[in-house]
């Protein structure tokens, strides 16, 4: 899997053999410019799905449950992820372990599929301290735990974020449901990398990403050369612009 928030690229990756699309939350820091994820809400989320949506692509479309939007109460995650599902998203995804049990349940129960996402949870870095690998010490139990309680709940799958490659691997084996990683080494079913890292647009990279391409580069000289054939009055040429003599 990879994220997506537009419709260019998911044009793009239409035409791939990608296995899955999330509409990541991820788009408040690598699309929107915010500090971390907790910025964005129900609005700028659907504004985002309904992009990639319209390129029909022929990948499962997860969308990312915003911060706030499924915590406050049961009805109101229901509400939420109903509407992701009018929107077009064929699941969605919310961040926490066997707290999230009874809301995974309720939404599950309405209609609408559920990808859990258990290990570093980027709406909770408040409480977890950062942005950090998790699993050491109590949390490595509390995760089986949690993948266990979210099994039970009804996922389909779940995302395993930044914690130790054993405890993944643990995870993994200790559920029927699949795992997919995001720096937590092989030994998941899945991966799923957010693009800007592959694409080498991102400001920051994970040490757990890898970029396939440098496309600030070749974007950056890609505009450096419009400008010097503007400046050079080689742009636009005769094929450019329509002449009435």
């Amino acid at each position: 899997m990879l994220t997506a928030y537009d419709y260019p690229t998911a044009k793009i990756i239409a035409k791939t053999d990608l296995d899955g699309i999330l509409v990541g939350d991820s788009l408040a820091m690598v699309v929107l410019g915010m500090e971390n994820t907790l910025k964005v809400g129900m609005e700028e989320m659907l504004i985002h799905l309904d992009a990639v949506v319209r390129a029909k692509p022929k990948q499962l479309i997860v969308a990312d449950m915003p911060f706030l939007s499924y915590e406050t109460s049961i009805t109101d995650a229901v509400r939420n992820a109903g509407e992701f599902a009018r929107h077009g998203a064929d699941a969605v995804k919310l961040e926490g372990g066997e707290e999230m049990a009874d809301v995974i349940k309720a939404i599950v129960r309405a209609g609408v599929p559920v990808m859990g996402h258990i290990g570093l949870t980027p709406q909770r870095f408040l409480r977890l301290g950062g942005y950090r690998t998790i699993g050491k010490g109590n949390e490595e139990e509390q995760l089986l735990r949690d993948a266990k309680a979210l099994e039970d709940a009804g996922v389909f799958s779940m995302v395993v974020e930044n914690t130790y490659s054993h405890v993944a691997k643990r995870i993994t084996e200790s559920v029927q449901v699949p795992t997919i990683c995001i720096g937590s080494g092989p030994y998941c079913d899945g991966q799923i990398l957010v693009i800007h890292d592959v694409l080498g647009l991102s400001d920051f990279k994970p040490y757990f990403a890898k970029s396939y391409v440098d496309l600030k580069e070749i974007i950056e000289k890609a505009i450096n050369e419009y400008i010097k054939e503007v400046r050079e009055l080689k742009f636009p040429s005769k094929e450019h612009y329509k002449d009435s003599s």
